[in-house]
């Protein structure tokens, strides 16, 4: 094989044009088209020297650009005529196709050039239920069949001689209705398009449907003999030198991606979460989904996709913002001037981290779209070549300085209007309970927690004290415990036993099954050294003997915390007063508010690990 160094340098120009023009495209993904574009670089520049198909597997929550990433890769690199999109599904009511063979062939890829195929949301074609039975499948066997070595299977040989015998037998019947006569007789009665296309898929003929079907009968059944005594036709067929990219929303490794309705927590708190997760973790989380032989045929190229940052929100709202400029300017003439309390408004109404870039396009079509369009009447209107957009948050209006006229909108954002629901009385008692959570948690893990809301986006008046991730251990499932139940023990100290609100019933739940953990998994407690948390029937202890034991344990932690709470009231007052006022407070803020009480308090960034210094401890042996 000789290797046309020149045409191989300009592949590799065309994919460094890919990957900038990629780059351009998206925001806040540029290390995962760093990877795809070093992955796909064999399989582009030199083909010829695949044994195997190129496989790449891209994971993430929705919203990030996993399936767009790939459509513009194919678009750019100019392989749409070789690109085939496939969800696969264990819904026999999905698609009239049974088998990832019969999608290639009926997309012109059954050849051995180079192609790709996209298999999209494949969590939906799990092999393995929630509790682990096997899911009977029927439709889609041979995609393992290509994972494996790229090869898929043709059709029996059987096949083949029963189309030719249905064939001669259609034409025998053809030749007795002509001796005796009978006026119904077809020209071709076999081949009809449907049949000239599996004949063709049959013989792996290049020709084309339309050709093949006007062939003469003898011409044809000539055709077929031939074939027959080929081996070819028997063989698999060859995709070694198919790039596979399978694509997917595993929930099981991004476990944040549940919490699709939260507009409040900030992004850069599930950025630095989802950016621990590692190839280990997508296969733990794969091995929930398929058998073991499966997940191994995904194969080790894994590209895992951080949820995006704030920065990133608010680059993709500028060059929105920036594309709109450019259209009116082309389309009316018209200069745009947009202000930032604009680009603040669309972030608080259209940033929902875990859902990605769709809700910001949405709410830049809300916000300054529908809105934009009659300012444009009035500037059409009267000549005028400048429009001056800002937003009001007093008088809550979306204003246009079109010339000398100033015209204003009134607009609440969907978002803001919920948060200003909240009811003052609520958004207090809420934020007694959060400091209380957020005092102990100062007191117990000496960090500031990363946030801290009492006015959120939600129906019913909700609020958080987001935590950093915590090693758990024996003393800091106790403190754990103990955070968990101060929301509900603030609400008591300051409004009284019997104001106390029901909010702290999914607290408890969580600090409960904590001190059962503590108890019956790990092992913590003395007097109970066996595992009482085992649920297969031969081996279940019985967990009642261990009740008992938790109920006193949960009763010493509410008196410690109580305690704790007591000895800081001053603080828990001001900071509660604080949080009612602001709605929310941010790690330098409730760092300050601690400082003045004397309590050593440190600022610790998002993605941060509480873990004990073990290694110094091992050191000191």
């Amino acid at each position: 094989m000789i290797i046309d160094k020149e045409e191989i340098q300009k592949k590799k120009k065309k994919l460094d044009d890919c990957k900038a023009f990629l780059k351009k495209e998206f925001i806040g993904i540029d290390k995962i088209i760093d990877d795809l574009m070093e992955y796909i670089q064999i399989w582009y520049l030199m083909p010829e020297i695949l044994t195997r198909p190129v496989i790449i597997n891209l994971w993430g929550m929705t919203g990030v650009g996993k399936t767009d990433l790939v459509r513009k890769t194919v678009s750019y690199l100019g392989f749409q005529n070789r690109f085939v999109e496939i969800e696969l599904s264990n819904n026999d009511e999905t698609t009239w196709s049974k088998s990832v063979s019969d999608i290639f062939q009926s997309n012109r890829l059954s050849d051995e050039k180079p192609s790709i195929v996209l298999f999209d949301e494949i969590q939906r074609f799990n092999t393995i239920e929630a509790d682990g039975t096997p899911v009977p499948q029927t439709r889609y066997t041979d995609f393992w069949e290509l994972l494996s070595d790229g090869r898929l299977s043709k059709r029996e040989r059987d096949d083949l001689e029963h189309y030719l015998f249905s064939y001669l037998l259609r034409k025998k019947e053809n030749e007795r209705r002509k001796r005796n006569g009978e006026t119904e007789i077809e020209e071709n009665p076999y081949l009809n398009l449907w049949d000239a296309k599996e004949l063709k898929k049959y013989l792996s003929m290049e020709d084309d449907v339309m050709s093949i079907i006007d062939m003469k009968e003898e011409d044809m059944i000539k055709l077929i003999l031939k074939k027959q005594k080929e081996k070819k036709i028997y063989e698999p067929v060859d995709y070694s030198k198919m790039l596979i990219i399978i694509s997917g929303n595993l929930d099981e490794a991004f476990q944040m991606s549940r919490e699709t309705s939260e507009a409040d927590i900030d992004a850069n708190i599930f950025h630095a979460f989802t950016k621990k997760i590692t190839v280990v973790d997508i296969k733990n989380a794969l091995s929930r989904k398929f058998r073991p032989e499966q997940v191994a045929r995904f194969g080790n190229i894994h590209l895992i996709y951080f949820s995006l940052r704030t920065e990133d929100f608010q680059k993709l709202i500028q060059r929105e913002i920036s594309n709109l400029k450019q259209k009116t300017k082309s389309k009316f003439g018209i200069s745009l001037k947009i202000n930032k309390n604009i680009h603040a408004l669309i972030y608080r109404n259209g940033v929902f981290p875990v859902q990605g870039v769709r809700p910001v396009f949405s709410s830049v079509v809300d916000i300054l779209d529908t809105n934009l369009s009659k300012f444009l009447f009035e500037a059409i209107s009267h000549d005028d070549q400048t429009i001056e957009i800002d937003y009001l948050d007093q008088k809550k209006a979306i204003t246009g300085k079109v010339g000398s006229k100033m015209i204003e909108i009134p607009y609440t954002g969907r978002i803001d209007s919920i948060r200003q629901s909240n009811q003052p009385d609520t958004v207090a008692n809420i934020s007694v309970h959060e400091c209380g959570h957020a005092v102990c948690y100062i007191l117990y893990t000496g960090f500031a927690p990363l946030q801290l809301k009492s006015k959120v986006a939600s129906s019913y008046a909700a609020g958080f004290t987001f935590p950093h991730q915590i090693h758990d251990t024996k003393e800091s499932i106790l403190n754990r415990i103990k955070i968990y139940l101060a929301g509900g023990i603030a609400e008591e100290i300051i409004f009284g036993e019997g104001n106390a609100s029901i909010g702290r019933s999914h607290d408890r739940e969580q600090a409960t099954a904590l001190a059962a953990d503590f108890i019956r998994k790990y092992g913590f407690d003395e007097e109970y050294q066996a595992c009482y948390s085992l649920e297969e029937y031969p081996h279940r202890m019985q967990q009642h003997l261990t009740d008992a034991k938790i109920e006193k344990l949960m009763q010493e932690l509410v008196q410690k915390t109580r305690e704790d709470l007591l000895l800081h009231l001053d603080l828990l007052k001001e900071m509660s007063r604080e949080l009612s006022q602001k709605g929310s407070m941010l790690p330098k803020e409730i760092y300050d508010t601690a400082k003045k009480y004397n309590l050593n308090v440190r600022i610790k960034e998002e993605g941060y690990l509480h873990i004990t210094n073990y290694s110094d401890m091992l050191g000191s042996i």
